[in-house]
């Protein structure tokens, strides 16, 4: 019988799809309800993946990586498309069902993500993916898109790599989500330095432009890495159907920041 070839240390890993998600204030649980809390998060996780049709990692061998307050999450790359839509809106709906039947003596179940897409080896799970994907959940840009998503009710809040985002959101294979609903920002992690990549920020409910006041790192719509697209010029005149409104302070409110498709500046003195 002929033994098994070796891997060649060169060669190139396989991609992967990568999902990391964090519980917020997990170390402040008290430590009689931390397992009952990862549990109820694990189950919640694990129902969004089927109403999506997903498979579950944790069913398939290193497809699945505890990191004790949560966890990452491979799965094939063909479907990091329905890791963006639905399953983030769905994620986001689903714990906000949690926070209306759960017991006032539970925690809050509040969650940091992150979708990512790159070469990595199984089963030790050793590649740059794995770190990319950990460090854009710790960032300080997803972490204070977790701070929009509370103010408006909400229980997520995502980062996308760029590569991530390119191949499913730009692409135009997330039917339910489009580019106002991110926000160009730039992935820092302040005890990794050495570390600093853009990334996509995205809380199900708002648009990009209302998660804007919440990011010290959001990057302007000219400075984004994107395809190329140059975007339309604006037209003379509002369209058919549309109005004019003035605004004298920030758009901040997402029922309103949702439906501004043409936004035109005005400078004039009255």
């Amino acid at each position: 019988m002929n033994a098994p070839l070796l891997a060649d240390p060169l060669d190139i890993p396989a991609e992967l799809a990568l999902v990391a998600i964090d519980m917020e204030k997990y170390s402040q649980i008290p430590e009689a309800k931390m397992a009952v809390a990862r549990c109820d998060v694990d189950d919640i996780v694990a129902t969004t993946l089927v109403e999506c049709q997903l498979p579950d990692p944790q069913k398939l061998p290193g497809r699945y990586k505890d990191s004790g307050d949560g966890a990452i999450l491979l799965f094939p790359p063909s479907v990091l498309a329905r890791l963006v839509d639905p399953l983030l809106v769905r994620l986001n709906a689903a714990l906000m069902r949690y926070e209306q039947q759960r017991l006032a003596s539970s925690p809050v179940l509040r969650l940091r993500a992150s979708v990512h897409v790159g070469p990595l080896s199984l089963p030790d799970h050793r590649g740059n993916a794995i770190n990319d994907t950990t460090r854009l959940l710790d960032s300080q840009a997803t972490r204070e898109a977790l701070s929009a998503a509370k103010d408006s009710r909400g229980f997520l809040a995502v980062a996308l790599s760029e590569i991530a985002y390119q191949r499913t959101v730009d692409a135009g294979r997330t039917p339910g989500l489009g580019p106002h609903h991110f926000l160009g920002a730039t992935a820092r992690v302040s005890d990794k330095p050495g570390f600093e990549q853009p990334c996509r920020i995205h809380v199900p409910g708002l648009t990009g432009p209302a998660v804007r006041p919440y990011l010290t790192d959001a990057t302007s719509p000219a400075t984004t890495p994107g395809s190329g697209r140059q975007p339309a010029a604006p037209s003379a005149a509002p369209a058919a159907g549309g109005g004019t409104f003035q605004f004298h302070n920030q758009v901040s409110d997402s029922t309103i920041a949702g439906h501004i498709e043409v936004l035109r500046i005005d400078r004039r003195q009255q």
